[in-house]
Protein backbone atom coordinates (compact mmCIF):
# COMPACT_ATOMS: atom_id res chain seq x y z
CA UNK A 1 0.00 0.00 0.00
CA UNK A 2 2.92 2.07 -0.56
CA UNK A 3 0.90 4.70 -2.87
CA UNK A 4 -1.53 5.10 0.17
CA UNK A 5 -1.80 7.58 3.13
CA UNK A 6 -2.14 4.60 5.49
CA UNK A 7 1.13 2.68 4.40
CA UNK A 8 3.24 4.04 7.97
CA UNK A 9 -0.19 4.65 9.82
CA UNK A 10 -2.37 3.09 12.51
CA UNK A 11 -5.62 3.72 14.37
CA UNK A 12 -6.84 3.24 17.71
CA UNK A 13 -10.37 2.15 16.11
CA UNK A 14 -12.55 1.87 13.55
CA UNK A 15 -15.82 3.19 12.45
CA UNK A 16 -18.12 1.37 9.74
CA UNK A 17 -21.09 2.48 9.00
CA UNK A 18 -23.76 -0.36 8.45
CA UNK A 19 -25.36 -0.20 5.42
CA UNK A 20 -24.37 -0.68 2.16
CA UNK A 21 -20.50 -1.03 3.95
CA UNK A 22 -20.93 -4.01 6.38
CA UNK A 23 -24.62 -5.13 5.04
CA UNK A 24 -26.48 -5.34 1.62
CA UNK A 25 -30.08 -4.29 2.68
CA UNK A 26 -30.55 -2.48 -0.40
CA UNK A 27 -33.17 -5.14 -1.91
CA UNK A 28 -35.40 -4.14 1.65
CA UNK A 29 -34.64 -0.33 1.88
CA UNK A 30 -35.59 -0.24 -2.03
CA UNK A 31 -38.56 -2.25 -1.06
CA UNK A 32 -39.74 -0.45 2.02
CA UNK A 33 -39.57 3.16 0.60
CA UNK A 34 -41.20 2.45 -2.46
CA UNK A 35 -44.14 0.55 -0.90
CA UNK A 36 -43.94 3.53 1.43
CA UNK A 37 -44.02 6.53 -1.09
CA UNK A 38 -46.98 4.24 -2.88
CA UNK A 39 -49.24 4.26 0.25
CA UNK A 40 -48.48 8.17 0.57
CA UNK A 41 -48.98 9.17 -2.89
CA UNK A 42 -45.10 10.12 -3.08
CA UNK A 43 -42.96 9.66 -6.55
CA UNK A 44 -40.65 7.37 -6.19
CA UNK A 45 -38.57 8.60 -8.29
CA UNK A 46 -38.14 11.72 -5.53
CA UNK A 47 -36.10 9.26 -3.10
CA UNK A 48 -32.91 8.87 -4.98
CA UNK A 49 -30.11 10.89 -3.95
CA UNK A 50 -30.61 9.81 -0.18
CA UNK A 51 -28.60 7.44 0.92
CA UNK A 52 -27.17 7.16 4.22
CA UNK A 53 -29.46 10.26 4.99
CA UNK A 54 -31.45 9.44 8.33
CA UNK A 55 -34.98 8.74 7.50
CA UNK A 56 -36.85 11.09 9.30
CA UNK A 57 -35.05 14.09 7.55
CA UNK A 58 -35.47 11.91 4.08
CA UNK A 59 -39.72 11.98 4.63
CA UNK A 60 -39.43 15.84 5.53
CA UNK A 61 -37.86 16.65 1.93
CA UNK A 62 -39.90 14.34 -0.20
CA UNK A 63 -42.77 14.23 1.61
CA UNK A 64 -43.22 17.51 4.10
CA UNK A 65 -47.42 17.48 3.58
CA UNK A 66 -47.34 14.47 5.99
CA UNK A 67 -47.88 12.96 9.71
CA UNK A 68 -43.85 13.11 9.89
CA UNK A 69 -43.72 10.61 13.09
CA UNK A 70 -46.48 8.69 11.73
CA UNK A 71 -44.72 8.30 8.15
CA UNK A 72 -41.60 7.63 10.23
CA UNK A 73 -43.42 4.92 12.12
CA UNK A 74 -44.75 3.07 8.72
CA UNK A 75 -40.98 2.84 7.28
CA UNK A 76 -39.68 1.66 10.08
CA UNK A 77 -42.39 -0.97 10.37
CA UNK A 78 -42.23 -1.92 6.77
CA UNK A 79 -37.89 -2.24 7.00
CA UNK A 80 -38.09 -4.10 10.26
CA UNK A 81 -40.32 -6.54 8.60
CA UNK A 82 -37.91 -7.27 5.50
CA UNK A 83 -35.08 -8.77 5.70
CA UNK A 84 -35.18 -11.02 2.60
CA UNK A 85 -31.78 -11.03 0.92
CA UNK A 86 -29.93 -9.01 4.20
CA UNK A 87 -26.02 -10.22 3.72
CA UNK A 88 -23.20 -9.69 4.69
CA UNK A 89 -21.04 -7.68 1.87
CA UNK A 90 -17.82 -9.15 0.53
CA UNK A 91 -15.05 -8.84 2.76
CA UNK A 92 -16.91 -7.82 5.83
CA UNK A 93 -16.89 -11.10 8.00
CA UNK A 94 -13.01 -11.46 7.65
CA UNK A 95 -12.53 -8.29 8.28
CA UNK A 96 -14.97 -8.42 11.64
CA UNK A 97 -12.73 -11.18 12.76
CA UNK A 98 -9.57 -9.89 11.79
CA UNK A 99 -10.53 -6.53 14.33
CA UNK A 100 -12.04 -8.75 17.30
CA UNK A 101 -9.03 -7.46 19.47
CA UNK A 102 -9.36 -3.84 18.37
CA UNK A 103 -12.38 -1.38 19.56
CA UNK A 104 -14.54 -1.13 16.90
CA UNK A 105 -18.33 0.38 16.21
CA UNK A 106 -20.90 0.45 13.79
CA UNK A 107 -22.31 3.99 13.00
CA UNK A 108 -25.26 3.93 11.21
CA UNK A 109 -28.40 6.48 10.46
CA UNK A 110 -30.89 3.80 11.25
CA UNK A 111 -32.70 3.30 14.30
CA UNK A 112 -30.86 0.63 17.30
CA UNK A 113 -33.60 -1.76 16.49
CA UNK A 114 -33.17 -1.82 12.50
CA UNK A 115 -29.59 -1.65 13.12
CA UNK A 116 -29.53 -4.79 15.00
CA UNK A 117 -32.15 -6.30 12.71
CA UNK A 118 -29.80 -6.25 9.73
CA UNK A 119 -26.39 -6.73 11.45
CA UNK A 120 -28.11 -9.81 13.28
CA UNK A 121 -29.74 -11.07 9.97
CA UNK A 122 -26.08 -10.55 7.83
CA UNK A 123 -24.37 -12.44 11.39
CA UNK A 124 -22.04 -9.16 11.59
CA UNK A 125 -20.92 -9.58 15.38
CA UNK A 126 -20.26 -6.28 16.39
CA UNK A 127 -21.88 -5.10 19.80
CA UNK A 128 -21.25 -1.28 19.81
CA UNK A 129 -23.69 0.48 17.48
CA UNK A 130 -24.27 4.36 17.41
CA UNK A 131 -28.03 5.23 15.58
CA UNK A 132 -29.50 8.01 15.06
CA UNK A 133 -31.40 7.94 18.64
CA UNK A 134 -27.96 8.92 20.19
CA UNK A 135 -26.90 11.52 18.66
CA UNK A 136 -28.44 15.21 17.64
CA UNK A 137 -27.92 15.69 13.79
CA UNK A 138 -27.11 13.00 11.53
CA UNK A 139 -24.50 12.64 8.60
CA UNK A 140 -23.14 14.77 7.25
CA UNK A 141 -22.87 16.41 10.38
CA UNK A 142 -19.85 15.15 12.44
CA UNK A 143 -21.85 13.76 15.78
CA UNK A 144 -22.47 10.42 14.83
CA UNK A 145 -18.64 9.79 14.70
CA UNK A 146 -18.13 11.89 17.57
CA UNK A 147 -20.07 9.73 19.16
CA UNK A 148 -18.54 6.98 18.13
CA UNK A 149 -15.12 7.70 19.10
CA UNK A 150 -16.22 8.94 22.50
CA UNK A 151 -18.08 5.74 22.67
CA UNK A 152 -14.97 3.57 22.32
CA UNK A 153 -13.16 6.21 24.43
CA UNK A 154 -10.02 7.19 21.72
CA UNK A 155 -9.92 10.68 19.53
CA UNK A 156 -11.60 10.70 16.40
CA UNK A 157 -8.59 12.28 14.80
CA UNK A 158 -7.37 8.42 15.54
CA UNK A 159 -10.46 6.45 14.02
CA UNK A 160 -10.71 4.66 10.48
CA UNK A 161 -13.80 4.97 9.27
CA UNK A 162 -15.33 3.11 6.01
CA UNK A 163 -18.48 4.23 4.45
CA UNK A 164 -19.75 4.17 1.34
CA UNK A 165 -22.60 7.38 1.39
CA UNK A 166 -21.30 10.95 0.39
CA UNK A 167 -23.14 11.88 3.19
CA UNK A 168 -21.48 9.00 5.54
CA UNK A 169 -17.91 10.71 4.07
CA UNK A 170 -18.70 14.19 4.89
CA UNK A 171 -19.50 13.48 8.38
CA UNK A 172 -16.50 11.17 8.85
CA UNK A 173 -14.69 14.27 7.82
CA UNK A 174 -16.18 16.64 9.59
CA UNK A 175 -15.62 14.75 12.87
CA UNK A 176 -11.44 14.55 11.66
CA UNK A 177 -11.43 11.28 10.90
CA UNK A 178 -9.64 9.27 8.47
CA UNK A 179 -11.74 7.60 5.70
CA UNK A 180 -12.02 4.54 3.04
CA UNK A 181 -14.85 4.64 0.94
CA UNK A 182 -16.45 1.83 -0.61
CA UNK A 183 -18.47 1.76 -3.90
CA UNK A 184 -21.01 0.04 -3.43
CA UNK A 185 -23.42 2.21 -3.46
CA UNK A 186 -22.35 5.31 -4.94
CA UNK A 187 -19.28 5.61 -7.80
CA UNK A 188 -15.76 6.99 -7.00
CA UNK A 189 -16.58 10.43 -8.27
CA UNK A 190 -19.32 11.30 -5.68
CA UNK A 191 -17.05 9.92 -2.70
CA UNK A 192 -14.97 12.94 -2.78
CA UNK A 193 -13.31 13.95 0.47
CA UNK A 194 -12.36 10.11 0.79
CA UNK A 195 -8.71 9.61 1.67
CA UNK A 196 -8.71 6.09 -0.14
CA UNK A 197 -11.78 4.62 -2.27
CA UNK A 198 -11.97 1.04 -3.17
CA UNK A 199 -14.52 -1.31 -4.47
CA UNK A 200 -15.64 -2.97 -1.08
CA UNK A 201 -13.83 -4.35 2.37
CA UNK A 202 -12.77 -7.47 0.05
CA UNK A 203 -9.65 -4.92 -1.25
CA UNK A 204 -8.84 -4.41 2.20
CA UNK A 205 -6.52 -6.60 4.43
CA UNK A 206 -6.63 -5.74 8.65
CA UNK A 207 -3.80 -6.28 11.22
CA UNK A 208 -4.07 -5.73 14.87
CA UNK A 209 -0.75 -4.92 16.86
CA UNK A 210 -0.85 -3.99 20.48
CA UNK A 211 -4.21 -2.32 20.04
CA UNK A 212 -3.66 -0.79 16.98
CA UNK A 213 -5.02 -1.21 13.64
CA UNK A 214 -3.03 -1.00 10.35
CA UNK A 215 -4.60 -1.74 7.09
CA UNK A 216 -3.38 -2.58 3.45
CA UNK A 217 -4.90 -2.95 0.11
CA UNK A 218 -5.13 -6.92 -0.79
Amino acid sequence: MSSSPFAHRTFAAVLFDNDGTLVDSTGSVVRSWVRWAQEHDVDPQLLDGFHGVPAAAIIEEVAPHVDQAAAFARIEALELADVDGVLALPGVLHAVAALRDAPVAVVTSATRALARVRLDAAKVAIDEVVTIEDIARGKPAPDPFEEGARRLGVDPADCLVLEDAPSGVAAARAAGCAVIAVTTTAPASELTGADVVVTSVADLTFEVDEGRVRVSLG
